[in-house]
């Protein structure tokens, strides 16, 4: 099994490079490539890859990952469309959208996806997120200074329950096609959701999947999500 990191030397914000180290404790036996920015992706080539991911970027290396990712567009394109898996958390969904816009500037992306991003460097939105992938209860947290927009009502990640979805509007979270799966929540993700790792390693191929410290990070989720459900009663 192969599991493929892409950019680990910009994509470690939020501390997202925590889902990494999690899934290399939960499968001891698994390869891990680390994809530099100079490198072509593995997932591109010939070689089968179990899970590609990517974390959360900096502004600027967004910018550097659409360079580099642009001549792989078709070949990106394809791997969806074949159902490679993909994990892409924070930011990261947005060098696959249409553009980010940055005040006066429109960066163009690589157009995967039919969303765009806006950029509001002056207000960085914080919140906790409660919500279901499918039948699984997620929870998270978002910190974030752009929104995307776009309908993504025919693919997406999660149904909110608390929080918001793409943007402020919307109770729609992430993207989702085929396997391609893609969130803003952070937290690290993984390590908050025992339940979604578990599918998330049914999906790339373990048939009867063990978690690392599956004991601590179940009581850990299950206490989380108790105090969620509060936040969520509140709301109403």
């Amino acid at each position: 099994m192969k599991i493929e990191i892409l950019y680990p030397e910009f994509c470690d914000i939020n501390s997202d490079m925590g889902n990494v180290r999690y899934l290399k404790k939960c499968l001891p036996e698994a390869e891990f490539i680390e994809t530099s920015i100079n490198d072509v992706p593995a997932f591109i080539g010939e070689e089968e890859i179990s899970l590609v991911y990517m974390g959360t970027l900096s502004e600027h290396s967004q910018e550097i990952v659409i360079q580099k990712l642009k001549p792989y567009k078709e070949k990106i394109e394809e791997a969806i469309e074949k159902n490679q898996l993909f994990l892409f958390t924070g930011n990261s969904v947005e060098v696959l959208g249409k553009y980010i816009e940055d005040e006066e500037r429109k960066i163009e992306a690589l157009g995967i996806f039919d969303v765009y991003a806006k950029r509001d460097m002056l207000h960085r939105h914080n919140s906790y997120f409660l919500g279901k992938y499918e039948d699984i209860a997620i929870l998270g947290y978002k910190s974030q200074f752009t929104m995307l927009y776009g309908d993504n009502s025919n693919g997406y990640f999660a149904t909110v329950d608390l929080g918001i979805g793409i943007n402020e509007k919307s109770k729609l979270e992430g993207i989702r096609k085929n396997n391609f799966l893609a969130t803003y929540i952070i937290g690290p993700i993984l390590i908050l959701n025992p339940l979604f790792t578990k599918k998330l390693l049914s999906l790339m191929g373990v048939k009867e999947p063990k978690l690392a410290f599956e004991e601590e990070v179940l009581e850990s989720y299950n206490i989380k999500l108790k105090k969620f459900k509060t936040f969520t009663n509140f709301e109403k």
